[in-house]
C-alpha cells in the first residue's frame, strides 16, 4: 500500500503563508531598520545627558545595540502574529462590505474569485496595520521603560554598567514579554 504525498496548490500556499508566524523580506527589513534606529537612540541619551564618552565605550554602545535590535525585531514580529489574527476578525466586516461595493459591478468574476479576493483584501488590511501598531507599541514600551530605568532605578549605577542594564534588560523584558498569548 503505497500513500501519495499530495502538494499544496498556490492558493493553499498563500494562505498558509497568510498564518504562519514568518514575516515577508519587506517586513524583516522593516523591522530591523526600526529596531536599529530605536536601538541607537539611547546612546545619545547617554552621551549628552549621562556624560558617557563615545569612543572608550564604543564596543558596548555597538554589542547591546546589535542585541537589542535582534531583540526588538523579534519583540515586533511576535507582537505582530498575535495583533494580526485580531485585527482581521475586527476589521472583516467592513473590509466584505467595502470589497463587496467595489467588485459588485464585475460581472464576469465567480463568487469564488470575489471571496478569495476580499480574503486577500482583509489579510491585506490586518497585516498592515498590526505591522504598524506593532511598530509603535514596541518603540513607545521601548523608550519609556530605558528612560525609567536610566533615570530612576538605576540612576546609582555607573552610566556604562546603566546603559548596559537598560537598554538590554529592556530589548529583553520586550522580546520575553512579546511571546505571550494574548
Amino acid at each position: 500500500m503505497t500513500s501519495k504525498s499530495k502538494a499544496f496548490t498556490k492558493e493553499e500556499e498563500l494562505l498558509l503563508q497568510d498564518f504562519s508566524r514568518n514575516v515577508s523580506t519587506k517586513s524583516s527589513a522593516l523591522f530591523y531598520g526600526n529596531a536599529f534606529i530605536v536601538s541607537a537612540i539611547p546612546i545619545w541619551l547617554f552621551w549628552r545627558i549621562h556624560l558617557i564618552d563615545l569612543y572608550s565605550n564604543a564596543i558596548s554602545f555597538v554589542l547591546v545595540t546589535l542585541i537589542s535590535t535582534y531583540l526588538m525585531s523579534l519583540a515586533y514580529k511576535n507582537t505582530k502574529f498575535i495583533l494580526k489574527h485580531k485585527i482581521a476578525v475586527k476589521r472583516e466586516d467592513a473590509v466584505t462590505r467595502d470589497m463587496t461595493k467595489t467588485l459588485a459591478e464585475d460581472k464576469k468574476m465567480s463568487k469564488k474569485e470575489k471571496d478569495e479576493r476580499i480574503l486577500w483584501k482583509k489579510n491585506e488590511v490586518a497585516d498592515y496595520e498590526a505591522t504598524t501598531f506593532s511598530l509603535f507599541y514596541n518603540n513607545a514600551l521601548f523608550l519609556a521603560v530605558v528612560i525609567f530605568t536610566s533615570f530612576y532605578i538605576l540612576k546609582t549605577f555607573t552610566p556604562a554598567f546603566n546603559y548596559i542594564l537598560s537598554v538590554g534588560g529592556t530589548s529583553a523584558l520586550l522580546a520575553l514579554l512579546s511571546t505571550g498569548s494574548q
